[in-house]
């Protein structure tokens, strides 16, 4: 949402095209063009269905069309259907037209986790365009990434879920000196402007406000404004405060007769407790007449001398960059821009500065190495001069694969920031998130619970926990699958410092947990609760999370009430999980049809989820596809009796016409891929190839 764009422009002419085709390709053009990249993206993806490929000019179109529809969804940070229409796009070698598909590209595969496929675009991308150091940035960001988990910090991240809702909420920033108010910028419903903002598909932002309450709790967010000083119908939001807090600098972004306006910095005084006047926007950060560009995301000294933003003022060194400018106190004015440098500005974007307690600059870029997306990261301030320079990475978990911005610095030890990645729901949006370090005193919570169902957690499962200084103890879960050390009796603590530690577990009736898990003090000074969460592989099968079929075929069904490829991704995360894992896949069908026909579907289901795992890196030789047919209904339990009922033909038969849409359900639920654990004692070196046939899928007999 916060980068520039250079695109080519691939249309008009084309002579291979019929004129009802070129209508779509102009509607889809206005609408990319126009920045509406909500409704740009079905309207370009739309124009490339309408395409063929026949001919050198129409190739070119349909290509240009699939490059387009990508951009909406980049820039509309979907990033998963982007990386889907770039890949169309290369299809159609698109590179010959814009190399930078396979930057973008890139961006998205990190951004989704893939970081080896993501280096390859950007490698690729280094044989086009050897001068573009973004291209350099990725492929070091991804030689990083293990790196970058690996020595995560110490610090506590959670989602401020009394303050978020579905809609954007970001930029947190505090008023008062307690840092009691917390100001943000959000979408949601309540908002001055209400209308959908084209290019981000949410409402337009206004600036709002939670406070404190005595108990540490913060309250209802109301808007910071409704007299229209600070919220209007166009977008606010990234605000800053003078120390004080009699001062707000805010982002404001009219949208005035679909005009390109970008975007001003704004400025009002606080008058009472709660009542802003004086608005005044800070034309003199921009040229004359220079309308189209963009001014924001303000961070300002607490004298209120000395401000700090994002432009993409000419002269910058590319994307957006930080900006400064200092207040004229002779003329009492703003003065002329000046940029920040390239000991922070980047040909990436550099977004969101605010300042430390200590007086270093934090921001967030995406043009220095990182995990993905925009990263946060401090700079060092140079002492006696209002200059930073030497920025490092905040690392993981402040930072993720998704967009991380905005860090407000409440204490060295903690504070707030935005981020896009998944929300508790499991949805990713831009949400605030506090991060704390937990106080340093060891201790140690190991829960187990069982593979395929989390929420089953384990009792009576054996830990035994040895030290790398030769310390070993042992204990069972309780009933809520948990077992907890802090103190010995005589005081002493279990976990000590400087000293690593593996865990291992046991239970009846469980796969043995070879690989078990391990934790280190080494080089920690400060106080850490550690959680270990672990899993038990039971010796029976494993429902899976359900994967759907449509009636007699074994494609996927993923539509608003069923993602089979999120289902699929529990089965290769499980897997990923256990490397030693050899896992049967059965797959069911519904008794509509005969045996014979079933029969095929079935194994072609199996094979179909083979396939899909396969694709995605997993040895073919840990999995075998099975297909059972309609031999083996599925049990299900009645929720109006709590009875658990064999969901036989017969028995789904007497819903057909009394409960229609039940006859379907228990149907469906029939149609199943089921797993389970064939062994433990996989061994790369020594298993057998797979069957070709495993990947060959069968013709539905005809009878």
């Amino acid at each position: 949402m916060y980068r520039n764009l250079t695109i080519c422009l691939v249309f008009i002419g084309f002579t291979m095209v019929s004129i009802a085709q070129n209508k779509y390709v102009l509607e889809a053009n206005s609408y990319f063009n126009s920045q509406k990249y909500c409704e740009g993206a079905a309207k370009c993806s739309l124009a490339y269905s309408k395409l063929n490929r026949k001919g050198d000019q129409a190739k070119k179109m349909k290509a240009d069309m699939a490059f387009k529809t990508a951009e909406c969804y980049r820039l509309t940070d979907h990033f998963t259907e982007a990386n889907e229409w770039y890949d169309r796009a290369l299809l159609l070698d698109y590179q010959d037209v814009n190399p930078e598909i396979f930057y973008y590209n890139g961006e998205m595969l990190r951004m989704m986790g893939e970081f080896d496929k993501a280096q390859k675009n950007y490698e690729e991308y280094l044989k086009l365009v050897p001068s573009d150091n973004r291209g350099e940035v990725g492929v070091q960001s991804c030689k990083d990434s293990k790196a970058f988990k690996a020595n995560r910090s110490r610090h506590v991240v959670t989602n401020q879920n009394t303050i978020n809702l579905k809609e954007f909420d970001m930029a947190p920033m505090f008023a008062d000196r307690k840092e009691t108010q917390m100001y943000f910028a959000s979408s949601r419903e309540g908002s001055t402007g209400n209308a959908d903002d084209p290019i981000s598909c949410e409402n337009y932002m206004d600036i709002w406000v939670s406070e404190l309450d005595k108990k540490g709790n913060w309250g209802e967010p109301r808007l910071a404004d409704v007299s229209g000083v600070l919220n209007t119908e166009a977008h606010e939001g990234s605000a800053t405060f003078t120390g004080n807090g009699k001062t707000i600098f805010f982002t404001r972004c009219p949208n005035e007769n679909k005009q390109n306006l970008g975007c001003d910095i704004w400025m009002a005084e606080l008058k009472g407790k709660s009542e802003w006047e004086n608005p005044m926007k800070l034309d003199m950060l921009k040229p004359e007449g220079a309308d189209s560009i963009t001014v924001g995301h303000p961070c300002v000294t607490d004298d209120g001398k000395f401000l700090i933003f994002v432009s993409n003022l000419p002269g910058g060194y590319g994307g957006r960059d930080l900006w400064y400018s200092e207040w004229d106190k002779k003329n009492k004015t703003w003065g002329a821009p000046k940029n920040m440098g390239p000991e922070v500005n980047t040909k990436g974007n550099e977004l969101f500065p605010t300042f430390a307690k200590n007086g270093d600059l934090l921001f967030a870029s995406d043009g220095l190495p990182g995990l993905g997306g925009l990263d946060i990261f401090r700079a060092k301030k140079v002492v006696d001069a209002m200059k930073w320079e030497n920025p490092s990475n905040l690392g993981y978990p402040i930072n993720s694969e998704n967009n991380d911005y905005s860090l407000y610095e409440l204490t060295d030890r903690k504070g707030y920031f935005t981020s896009e990645r998944k929300d508790p729901n499991g949805k990713f949006n831009a949400d605030i998130y506090k991060y704390e370090l937990p106080p340093n005193i060891f201790d140690l919570k190991v829960i187990v619970s069982e593979v395929g169902d989390a929420s089953k957690k384990l009792a009576d499962v054996r830990v035994v926990v040895k030290g790398s200084d030769g310390a070993t103890w042992e204990g069972k879960t309780n009933g809520s699958g948990s077992v907890f050390w802090d103190k010995k009796p005589n005081a002493d603590r279990y976990i000590l410092e400087n000293t690593g530690y593996t865990i291992n577990i046991s239970k009846a009736g469980y796969h043995e947990n070879k690989t078990g898990s391990s934790f280190t003090t080494m080089g920690l000074d400060e106080d850490q609760n550690f959680v270990q969460e672990l899993q038990l592989v039971p010796i029976k099968p494993i429902r899976l999370p359900e994967v759907r079929y449509p009636l007699s075929k074994w494609t996927f069904v993923n539509d608003s009430t069923i993602s089979s490829d999120d289902s699929l991704m529990f089965v290769y995360n499980l897997l990923q999980e256990y490397p030693e894992m050899v896992l049967e896949l059965s797959s069911h069908t519904d008794a509509r049809d005969t045996d014979k026909r079933n029969q095929v579907l079935s194994e072609n289901r199996a094979k179909a989820c083979y396939k899909w795992l396969v694709d995605k890196g997993i040895d073919p030789r840990r999995i075998v596809p099975v297909g059972k047919g309609e031999a083996l209904p599925a049990k299900w339990i009645d929720p109006a009796t709590g009875l658990e009922v064999v969901l036989t033909e017969a028995y789904i038969n007497q819903f057909k016409k009394t409960d229609p849409v039940k006859f379907e359900k228990l149907h469906q639920l029939n149609r199943r891929t089921e797993g389970r654990v064939i062994n433990m004692m996989f061994d790369p070196a020594t298993a057998t190839v797979a069957p070709a046939t495993y990947l060959q899928f069968l013709p539905i007999p005809k009878k």
